[in-house]
């Protein structure tokens, strides 16, 4: 299914941004007669989650925000925050016109802040997704989750995600616990939420049994950044593929200003000479857990992670003994109105061959 709406929302967001990238005032079909920002930008600010320390991300992304800003010839000012809500909400106060998002935040983000998917980053090595995991030191006696589920009640400590995290928050939250029925404040004596680094070292230094990461985090950025850290993890359980992490940027950005980012995002390590070709793809490399070319998206790159979140809270509402039956029967029935109409706009945006 992941995979299926990956080429989905790409095919939606070509759509919507015409046959071909002819140069920085390429035409965009549905920009048309759209009302511009209300005074002219003096610069982009751009949002960047907090995965890790801001220092790390900050040299992370520091030469592709210079590329922006060269291209634009805009200032281009990084916009850091302590938690992922902290970008959302920058960019629902204007205070964050772009974004890189996982997809939980970005749904956040178009939901309630304004935001709009337009591209979607892929692994340097081409893939496409990535997977949620649990993590615990290599020295645990945790092989498994189903160690870790006869462990409830025992008085382990857990490493939760930020709440507005795709593969700390929510795919374990369908996953793992509604899946098998389990509260993880009533499995664990302790539980604390924080960012993929922090977990991570939190395991590795023995500070909490058991934490959610990243395929990303770990075996990318953390084998760079800490591999003695790194080496002192292990996982006992992998989620099903998550689409690659999207860029959000405001919808109410003038039209010229999304033709330009457009653009700079759909080119970059792409077109030019050979050797600026080859620099910035090194630079997209650098970057998070090592990026390839942008490709195109849409909101279309969503419907996965709502159903996700739909499916998580209709086991939620089926195992909640507090409620009635009538009352189960009809908060079930507005899930399944809203999951029919998922599916309704999947199929809508499903490449015919992909349903053949």
């Amino acid at each position: 299914m992941f995979r299926t709406l990956m080429a989905s929302a790409a095919l939606a967001a070509t759509a919507l941004v015409g046959t071909a990238l002819t140069g920085p005032g390429l035409a965009i079909p549905g920009l048309a007669g759209q009302t511009a920002a209300a005074q002219e930008m003096e610069q982009i600010n751009f949002g960047i989650i907090s995965t890790e320390s801001s220092q790390n991300l900050k040299s992370s992304f520091g030469p592709f925000l210079e590329d922006m800003e060269k291209e634009l010839g805009l200032p281009v000012k990084a916009f850091f925050a302590p938690d992922y809500a902290g970008v959302i909400e920058g960019m629902r106060f204007g205070k964050v016109d772009v974004a890189w998002f996982g997809n939980k935040s970005a749904m956040e983000a178009v939901d309630r802040a304004g935001g709009e998917i337009f591209a979607q980053t892929i692994k340097d090595d081409g893939s496409e997704g990535y997977y949620s995991l649990l993590i615990v030191n290599k020295d645990s006696e945790l092989s498994s989750l189903e160690d870790l589920l006869a462990k409830c009640g025992s008085g382990l400590n857990f490493g939760n995600g930020d709440p507005n995290s795709t593969s700390g928050f929510l795919v374990p939250s369908y996953y793992v616990w509604a899946k098998n029925g389990v509260d993880p404040k009533e499995c664990f004596g302790r539980v604390v939420n924080a960012n993929h680094e922090t977990n991570a070292l939190a395991v590795a230094n023995g500070q909490v049994d058991v934490a959610t990461n990243n395929t990303e985090s770990i075996y990318a950025r953390l084998a760079k950044t800490n591999p003695e850290a790194a080496s002192k993890i292990k996982e006992i359980w992998r989620s099903p593929l998550i689409p690659s992490d999207p860029m959000v940027w405001r919808k109410d950005l003038s039209a010229e200003t999304k033709e330009k980012l457009y653009y700079f995002f759909m080119t970059y390590g792409r077109f030019g000479d050979l050797e600026e070709v080859k620099r910035e793809r090194q630079v997209l490399a650098e970057m998070s857990d090592g990026w390839g070319p942008f490709l195109a998206s849409s909101n279309a790159q969503l419907i996965p992670i709502r159903q996700l979140e739909l499916f998580r809270n209709k086991l939620r509402i089926e195992n909640d003994e507090t409620l009635s039956a009538e009352e189960k029967q009809q908060q079930v029935a507005e899930i399944e109105q809203q999951l029919t109409e998922l599916g309704e706009w999947e199929a809508a945006v499903t490449p015919a061959a992909a349903t053949n």
